[in-house]
C-alpha cells in the first residue's frame, strides 16, 4: 500500500517533517509525484524495525546516582497520544 507523508507520520506517531527528513537523508525510500511523496508500506515497516533495533550504550542504561535512566522518548510518545 502507498502512503503520503502525513499518512506515514499519522502511523508512526512521528512529525510529518521527520517523516521528510528521513526522505531526504535516504533512511526512507520514496517516490516523487507531483508535489507529494509517496512511500511503499512496507519500506516503512523495515526502517522502523531498523529504528527500533538500535540500541543504547549499556553505560547509558543507569544515571551517574546509579538509578535507572527514565525512558525518555516513550514517555515523549505517551504524552502525543503515541503507542
Amino acid at each position: 500500500m502507498a502512503l503520503t507523508v502525513p499518512e506515514a507520520a499519522r502511523r508512526t506517531g512521528r512529525n510529518p517533517e521527520t517523516i521528510r527528513r528521513w526522505i531526504r537523508e535516504g533512511r526512507l525510500a520514496a517516490t516523487k509525484v507531483g508535489t507529494q511523496h509517496i512511500i511503499d508500506e512496507a519500506d516503512l515497516v523495515s526502517m522502523l524495525e531498523v529504528e527500533t533495533r538500535l540500541a543504547a550504550p549499556e553505560a547509558w542504561a543507569v544515571t551517574s546516582w546509579g538509578a535507572p535512566m527514565p525512558d525518555v522518548v516513550a514517555a515523549v510518545r505517551r504524552s502525543r497520544g503515541g503507542h
